[in-house]
């Protein structure tokens, strides 16, 4: 499994979505490196269809993509069951994770 954090160093989540990566990793298992990757560009941006800071991307594929979602060099909102955050749970991360997994 290939994992990708995406983020921009403007952004104040992207420390805190990658501790909830991090943790989401441990509780799934196995070990997986995490490639982080500085948006800092607007063609890096497009490059990984960059919605926001921050972004995860297994195996190149964002798990929590909208379709509407532009590319931008922002800081990105998910839906989570608390309401908007400024990064999935780690709930949400494990769950991602597994689905990559099983595929």
């Amino acid at each position: 499994m290939n994992v990708q954090f995406l983020y921009f160093d403007g952004c104040p989540h992207w420390k805190p979505a990658e501790a909830r990566l991090r943790e989401a990793l441990r509780v799934h298992g196995g070990v997986v490196e995490v490639e982080r990757i500085a948006v800092d560009t607007p063609d890096i941006a497009e490059f990984y269809g960059f919605s926001g800071s921050p972004s995860v991307l297994i195996d190149g594929v964002d798990p929590f993509a909208e379709s509407a979602a532009p590319v931008a060099l922002s800081c990105r909102l998910y839906r989570t069951p608390e309401g908007l955050a400024g990064s999935p749970t780690v709930e949400q991360l494990v769950a991602a994770l597994s689905e990559a997994s099983a595929s």
